[in-house]
This record gives structure tokens, sequence and C-alpha cells, in this order.
């Protein structure tokens, strides 16, 4: 009998205890760091409560609470290690195990505070603005009273949303039920965003399967993820249920549903623009590999037509939210962040020219390199449409959403998930699989260090401290043992991925 089999033929038991309880483990350490270190809403009671206002209230709480997130996000990448070796060595765990573990690392976060960002609160804050009459996508959540109480983030109080009509929808209807509790109505935005993650754990695996990978490790790379349990999860982004309908889309596009897929684009698109990037990729699955271009382009107008009417419905069934085009492109970009390549480019070539007097401030610079990336993103995502018989419809879309990000003004971590599931489902050879781990340890330490400074009680000469812990425990994690080592380093795999 093969490993593979042998696998498979293992109870759920052994799998939920061999990773499933340590992963839990792992979260529930992150939820319990959370009330510490991760964010409230200035009104929630919790914040009298004596075990939170002890986590948050002293140093030695504030250190213990960073510890637990710390060693809860180092339990959790172990877990998803081991069970990437597993899959490499060993063959193939069932689908359905692999959910149930999913599951159970999921649910000591879904009451928790957020961690590594509080924009569930400004989706709140936007719902409490929309239910006034105002429509947020012209107009910031620091017109509305009591905005700060709601835990928004003042970065983008003067910002309108980039959101689209349908999550404008879900805003409202969420603020509406919760008011004036904004804590629930986090918790409430985090069910959407677990829609999401249960579309993507369910489509994932079908969607490689329809494409000739491994389902198995489809769900283990792009879904059970760390960053999906940290910002899907955890940061409840609406990114989660945009990607799961992108996913159950492209689906369906292999089901010979394509017109129905492209409706969903529509749909995903009208919770954030940036969807659309799937859509002329559903209409090359509508013509098929190998199609002419006559082909092409009806299939593209049939799709686009179908996407377009779903997104005209979805406007004239809301009323609002007809701003988001220029918020879409605007908002992202107003913030400055170093995880952008074009924006780390241009703050170092900036700071040069600032320092010898060719340039006032760095900003000019950095303005110019932003506009590169994005028609050189441009540039990428057409040569992949006219070079689509080279590889699948999915791989197509998947590294147009990966030029998208990796060009654009700004890179948040959870960016990186509009297309590590594309990714996953498409098939990765060793080389791509391993850079796919290596961003995902990397995002790890970044979000150790992030969810260290989510609290205004935070003592910032020990950014340091926390940043050399964290390279150290996922060092350990990394490369103490063969079997980690082997998912980062070693080149043999029986499965493809």
């Amino acid at each position: 009998m093969s490993q593979a089999i042998t696998l498979e033929s293992m109870p759920a038991q052994h799998l939920l205890l061999r990773h499933g309880l340590p992963g839990f483990f792992g979260t529930t350490c992150l939820a319990v760091g959370a009330l510490g270190v991760g964010w409230l809403p200035g009104t929630t009671d919790l914040l009298t409560n004596p075990i939170v206002d002890s986590l948050r209230g002293s140093t030695s709480g504030s250190l213990i609470a960073r510890s637990l997130v710390l060693i809860g996000l180092a339990i959790l990448l172990q877990a998803w290690l081991l069970i990437g070796a597993d899959l490499m060595h060993r063959g193939t765990w069932p689908i359905r195990q692999l959910q149930w573990v999913l599951l159970l690392w999921v649910v000591p976060l879904v009451v928790a505070p957020p961690l590594f960002s509080r924009d569930v609160y400004s989706y709140y804050a936007q719902g409490r603005l929309f239910e006034s009459g105002a429509d947020p996508t012209t107009i910031g959540v620091g017109s509305l009273p009591g905005w700060f109480d709601m835990g928004a983030d003042p970065m983008w109080t003067e910002s309108p949303t980039p959101y689209g009509p349908s999550f404008l929808l879900i805003e409202r209807a969420i603020s509406s039920i919760a008011h004036p509790n904004a804590y629930l109505a986090a918790i409430l935005l985090r069910l959407t965003s677990l829609v999401g993650v249960a579309l993507m754990a369910i489509y994932v695996p079908k969607l490689a399967k329809a494409y000739g990978v491994d389902g198995s490790t489809a769900l283990w790379l792009g879904v059970l993820n760390p960053l999906v349990i940290m910002h899907f999860v955890s940061g409840a982004h609406n990114d989660a249920l945009m990607v799961g309908l992108i996913v159950l889309a492209l689906y369906l596009g292999t089901c010979n549903q394509c017109l129905w897929s492209a409706a969903l684009i529509g749909l995903a698109t009208t919770v954030k623009p940036i969807a659309v990037l799937a859509l002329p990729f559903v209409g090359l699955q509508f013509a098929g590999m190998g199609a002419s271009w006559i082909a092409k382009i009806k299939a593209w107008l049939l799709t686009g037509l179908a996407a377009v009417i779903t997104i005209i419905c979805v406007y004239l069934v809301v009323g609002s939210g007809y701003g988001v085009v220029q918020s879409a492109f605007g908002t992202p970009g107003s913030v400055l962040t170093w995880l952008s390549p074009t924006t780390a480019i241009g703050q170092l070539i900036g700071a040069i020219t600032s320092a010898i007097g060719l340039t006032s401030n760095a900003y000019t610079v950095i303005n110019v390199v932003h506009t590169i990336g994005t028609l050189l993103s441009l540039v990428i995502i057409i040569w992949l449409l006219v070079t689509s018989d080279r590889r699948t419809p999915l791989r197509g879309a998947a590294l147009a959403f990966g030029a998208l990000v990796i060009l654009g003004p700004v890179v948040h971590p959870w960016y990186l998930l509009w297309a590590l599931p594309l990714f996953a489902a498409a098939g990765l050879n060793f080389r791509e699989r391993r850079i796919a781990v290596i961003l995902t340890i990397i995002m790890v330490v970044h979000g150790m260090i992030e969810a260290s400074t989510a609290a205004d009680n935070v003592w910032d000469w020990s950014d340091l401290i926390t940043f050399v812990i964290a390279l150290a425990v996922v060092a350990i994690i990394g490369f103490a043992s063969p079997h980690e080592r082997h998912v980062i380093l070693d080149a043999g795999s029986t499965v493809k991925v």
C-alpha cells in the first residue's frame, strides 16, 4: 500500500490530533492575546472587564498579551508547515479532513478582538454614515459624530470608502442591527468575511482538481495559510468575501457556466472594484483554450455584458455608491507603505534626490514611480491576455492579480491573498511554492510586529526587540526540524502543487 493511500485511509481524528489541535492552541493564544493588544472600540464594556483591563492597563499585562500573540502565530505557522511536510513527503490528506482542521483553527477567533488591522470598525462607521443618508463613497466617516469611539482608524476618516454598493448594503444592515455596539458589529462583519473563507475552502480544491492540481495541497497553501487566518479571520477584511466570490466564479467557469461566472465577478466587483480584473479571464474560460480571436472577443463581450448587468442591478437596488470608482483608485494610494516595492523604490530615490537638491521632497519621485508601476502592471495584464494560449485562464488571473499587487502603490499583507488562492489552485512548481512559503513566513513575522503595535499601551522602544524575537522564533520553527526545512528548502515533492 502506498504512503498516499495510507494517509488518505487515516481517520479524521489522526489529522485533528496531529495538526488540528496544535493550530487550535495557537489561535486560542491569539484570541487571548487579542484581548490585550487587539483593537477595541472606546465604548465597549470589554474595556472594564478585569482580565482585559489587566492585559491592557499594565506593563506586565501588555507583555503577556504580546507574548501570547507571538507564541500563537509561531504555533500556527509550525502546524501549517507540518501539514505541508506531510503533503510533500507522504502524499495527500483528504480534503474534508483539512476543512475540519481549518474550522478548528478558526473557531477561537470568531468573537476575539480584531488583530493586525482595525478596518472592520471603519466598515461599521461607514454603515452608520450610509444609514444616516450620506454616501460613504463620496464622504469620509470623519463627518460622523462619535466616529472615534466606534474604533475607526483616524488615518481613513477623511477618505471616501473604496468599497462597492453590495458591501455598503452589508455595512448598513449590520450597523443597524448592532448599533450602538461597535464590537458586536465587528463580530457580525467578521461573519461576512468567514463566508468568503468558506467559499475558498470549498471551491479552491475543486478549482484545483478541474485544472489537474492536487486539491489538498491547494487547500493547504491557499486557504489553511496562516495569512488567511490572520487577515481574513482575525482581521475580518472584506477582501475575503471578494476572493471567495472570485474563486467560486472561476470554478463555475470550468463547469461551462461562464455567464453565471461573469455575473459572480460582477457581484464581487460590487464588493471591491478590483475584482473586475478576473473578468477577462472568465471570458477566456468561455472561449476555451486555443480559441480564435473572434471567439475570444465574442466571449469577452458576452461575459462583460453579464457582469455589467449584475453591477447595474446592484447599484439600482442599493441606490448609492457611485463615487466608488474615484475613491477605489485614490484612497489606497494615499498611504505610503514599505511593503510596496514601487513605494520603497520611490522613497529611496526620493530621499537621494532631496538630499542633493534635485527635488524639494520625495513625494514627486514617489508619484512618478507609482505611475510607472501602474503602467507596467497594465502592460503585463494586456500581455497576459494577448498570450493567453500559453497558460490556463486561472494561471493568467493569478499572475494578473500578482502583478497588480507587486507593482501597486500600496501593499497590505492581505493583498497577497488576492492572488495566493488562485496560484495555489492553478498549480505551482517547486520554486514558486518555495517563494509562496517564504512570503508567508515573512508576512507572519510582519504580523508579529504589527500586533505588538496595535495597542496604545505598547512600548515603542521594544519594537526592535519584538522584531529580533520574532525572527528568532520563526527561524527555530523553520529550520530546527527536517520536516519544516523540507517544505521551505527541499526540491523533492510527491504531488503537483
